[in-house]
């Protein structure tokens, strides 16, 4: 499959099969968010991976949508890690802590899909809440989770998943 096709076909998963991901496809996605781009190559993201009951009770007990997945991926970045631009007048010493993780996560979420599982991008959480919780290290900045897992038989895009705006109304030409 092309990656167009893949990117096209990927939607956000909401009805997780309980059955656990296999180690070796954890370690490919895994993989993939190591060899992420990322500002100067000084790979700042930092992956908390939960899949033992302990570690998704907490998350089941802090974030209501966690859709049941058997696997849960917490990106952070480390701001002792992050590149950081002096030179920006419009961000002082601007960092690049969580673009990177988020191209991090994006390319761990097209191996994911690749490997035929499915995720869900979760950010609707207290990010002091999730750090208190799993006891993270202050320079540990949580950006996002996902849910993962394989799709139950009840699985299906929602409706709008399929719907986009045209380029003309995101794509500026200069």
């Amino acid at each position: 499959m092309s990656f167009m096709e893949l990117a096209k076909n990927r939607y956000s998963e909401r009805y997780f099969d309980p059955r656990p991901v296999e180690q070796d496809k954890i370690a490919k996605i895994l993989e993939a968010g190591r060899t992420a781009p990322t500002a100067c190559n000084y790979q700042p993201q930092r992956i908390y991976v939960m899949q033992s009951e302990e570690a998704l009770k907490k998350v089941r007990s802090i974030r209501v949508s966690h859709f049941n997945a058997p696997l849960m991926l917490l990106v952070c970045y480390d701001t002792d890690t992050a590149w950081r631009n002096p030179h920006d007048r419009c961000y002082d010493n601007y960092c690049s802590g969580e673009q990177d993780a988020t191209i991090v996560a994006a390319t761990m979420m097209y191996e994911a899909e690749d490997l035929g599982v499915h995720s869900v991008w979760l950010r609707g959480f207290d990010s002091q809440q999730i750090a208190e919780t799993f006891a993270l290290p202050k320079n540990h900045i949580p950006v996002m989770m996902f849910a993962m897992g394989y799709p139950s038989d009840v699985t299906k895009p929602s409706p709008w998943h399929f719907q986009r705006k045209p380029l003309e109304e995101t794509v500026i030409k200069l």
